[in-house]
């Protein structure tokens, strides 16, 4: 099988990591959380000569879902359809108000979105003839997954983990303990070599936030 390749562009004043991931012979790709600046988004693709097959959202906040509806729509201008695939149902309230959200931020392109699939636990997407399973992973928010490709042994975990932190719970609609529960449970019993790309910031491993996360370490323990 051939090399699955990817690139970041990180996108709206909260540097979101859009992460852009390709089959290296087809081209066929899926653009994972375009939060905004869409122009970008397609320079990148149109560098590459990437065919869109998707667009992916791990959940339904503004920074990783904003641009979503746009970059369809920019697409579709181009003769491509690419389907928006996630995130889980339970996030369907945010992504009804994204226009509201990106305007509290000043973020004027984000538009509402209803994805063409919802996605489960359990579930699986393509890049090609790459194949991720879904991870439904609550806590940050009710709906966000996690995209887990088990042959190059990575995963992109939106807001749920971070080098040395986890994502936010202190939502209306937030709840930390179940941010942790969907960690330890969903991520932790992957192998330490599997890599992470976050939603923000620099990437990390399994094993790293296995050993030196300060936030997992009570649960990890109570958990061995």
């Amino acid at each position: 099988m051939a090399a699955l390749k990817g690139a970041i562009v990180p996108v709206t004043p909260f540097q979101q990591n859009c992460t852009i991931l390709w089959d290296e012979d087809s081209k066929q790709a899926a653009v994972i959380d375009p939060g905004g600046e869409v122009d970008r988004i397609l320079e990148m693709l149109e560098h590459n000569g990437l065919k869109v097959e998707r667009i992916l959202l791990t959940h339904g906040h503004m920074d990783h879902a904003g641009g979503a509806a746009g970059l369809q729509a920019a697409l579709r201008e181009r003769g491509i359809e690419a389907p928006i695939e996630g995130p889980h149902r339970a996030d369907a309230f945010l992504l009804a108000g994204l226009a509201e959200q990106g305007r509290a931020y000043g973020m004027t392109d984000a538009r509402a979105v209803t994805p063409d699939r919802w996605l489960a636990d359990g579930d699986t997407v393509s890049v090609g003839p790459h194949r991720f399973d879904v991870l439904h992973c609550p806590g940050h928010t009710p709906g966000h997954v996690v995209f887990v490709n088990h042959e190059a042994r990575f995963a992109v975990v939106g807001d749920v983990l971070f080098q040395g932190s986890v994502g936010r719970s202190d939502f209306p609609y937030g709840d930390p303990d179940a941010l942790i529960a969907s960690i330890v449970g969903k991520l932790m019993v992957l192998d330490d070599d599997y890599s992470v790309i976050s939603g923000h910031g620099p990437g990390s491993s399994i094993g790293a936030e296995r050993r030196g996360n300060p936030f997992l370490r009570d649960a990890l323990r109570g958990s061995a």
